[in-house]
């Protein structure tokens, strides 16, 4: 259940680095326009500074969920779980402020936080096994 939850986690880290490139790196492309629903390139312009800092913390959830698997992959079972719940968890904290902040984001609040909480469940079962 150990590998479950680390590799459920590492997807959600994956689909954090694409969000990241997304709000980052290509804020006003048409994908990440229709993505976030921004509208015109002049909108997503005026929300450019804030979408690449948001960039940024969805990479660095991901990045604390790579270095906890490396851990655990290593041997340090503990430094490398403690790394995965704080960075999966985040992202499911992230997922319910979403939801609880604007409902009509429900989908997005989804697809950002059911795989990583399902990390959390799964790497939470087989460490207590």
């Amino acid at each position: 259940m150990i590998v479950v939850g680390l590799a459920l986690a590492g997807l959600a880290a994956l689909i954090h680095v694409f969000i990241f490139s997304l709000e980052s790196i290509a804020w006003t492309s048409k994908r990440a326009r229709a993505t976030f629903g921004t509208g015109t390139v002049e909108q997503a312009e005026s929300q450019r500074a804030l979408a690449f800092n948001q960039g940024f913390y969805n990479l660095f959830l991901a990045i604390a969920v790579f270095i906890g698997i490396a851990f655990v992959v290593a041997g340090s079972t503990a430094v490398g779980a403690t790394l995965v719940f704080t960075g999966a968890g985040s992202m499911v904290a992230a997922s319910l402020v979403l939801i609880l902040s604007d409902p009509s984001k429900a989908a997005a609040a989804l697809k950002q936080g059911v795989i990583p909480a399902l990390g959390v469940i799964a790497l939470a079962i087989g460490l207590a096994v």
